[in-house]
């Protein structure tokens, strides 16, 4: 079977085209950049938004499933508009085309971002609902509703949006690549204040997901929440992070409300909200399905720290 990967060359999308080969799948990438990938690779132009419907088509020739993981993501100064044109509209025409052409399964990587802001707290399931605060998350979950439409409207139910919390991994970006420049420090740290708990996954997770979605043999439902078992308060994801840098934890308590207060007055109240946050997805769904969520989550944290500092 051939599966088409949009983002192969990026975070997750890499692990998915690898874990995908390695269960014996072959794999298509449909790039912006195919001249980057060896001669030999099955790899092929990936349409602008506003191509027509028959450039779509074509990609689609032999292939059976599809994985969509290109997105224009939240660390990107872009407009409103960039974020929809990236990740509602290509989105939507990829839909459109595979359920004319391919197939087998459609799996869009989404986030929580298409249901909860930064600063939501409280549980993030499947049936959680969406209510997006930010360009990227709004654009998101239109990525979602489009690609749902699309296979409702061919008489199809073989297509399922796979939403995802921060991912971590080699090249990690974002809040938690801003957690450990801050843990790689000699200074102490009031994270002992910082009574947040967050659900993370790996990139190797998220891709394994991915991977079972298409291999599982009941019908798929349209959306999953995965995660790793554990939530991590963030001062713990800290302290992994600077036992990875070899850095004694050096956290320390302080209270919350003046910590808050000089937040708010240095402008940063929305910041505060969001590292205070308690976000745990609930990944029961997959789990119930045969998906095995992570349990080394801190382990791994304190890995990636060792390798990003030590180099091996």
């Amino acid at each position: 079977m051939r599966v088409l990967v949009t983002g192969a060359t990026g975070f997750i999308g890499r692990q998915v085209a690898q874990q995908l080969r390695e269960a014996g799948f072959e794999v298509r990438i449909a790039s912006r950049h195919p001249e980057r990938f060896e001669p030999a690779s099955d790899a092929v132009p990936l349409p602008d938004p506003n191509a027509p419907a028959a450039a779509f088509l074509a990609i689609m020739q032999d292939v059976t499933h599809v994985v969509h993981c290109a997105a224009l993501n939240n660390d990107r100064d872009a407009s409103e508009a960039d974020y929809l044109r990236a990740n509602a509209e290509l989105t939507g025409q990829l839909a459109r085309a595979a359920a004319e052409r391919a197939g087998g399964r459609f799996i869009y990587l989404s986030s929580i971002r298409a249901v909860a802001g930064p600063g939501f707290s409280g549980t993030i399931d499947e049936k959680t609902p969406p209510a997006p605060q930010c360009a990227y998350g709004r654009s998101k979950r239109e990525g979602e509703i489009r690609t749902l439409d699309a296979y409702r409207s061919a008489g199809r139910s073989d297509a399922a949006v796979l939403r995802l919390p921060p991912v971590h991994g080699e090249g990690i970006k974002g809040n938690l690549s801003t957690l450990m420049r801050l843990a790689d420090t000699v200074m102490p740290l009031p994270a002992a204040a910082l009574r947040g708990i967050r659900s993370l996954i790996s990139c190797e997770a998220a891709a394994h997901a991915v991977l079972h979605l298409l291999t599982r043999s009941t019908l798929l439902h349209p959306v999953y929440v995965a995660g790793d078992r554990r939530p991590s308060l963030i001062s713990e994801i800290i302290t992994a992070f600077r036992q990875g840098f070899g850095r004694p934890a050096r956290l320390f308590a302080m209270p919350a409300a003046p910590m808050r207060a000089a937040a708010s007055l240095l402008g940063r109240g929305s910041t505060w909200e969001t590292i205070t946050a308690t976000q745990i997805c609930d990944p029961s769904l997959l789990a119930s399905q045969g998906w095995t969520p992570e349990t080394d989550t801190l382990e791994q944290l304190a890995e990636m720290a060792r390798r990003s500092k030590f180099g091996a």
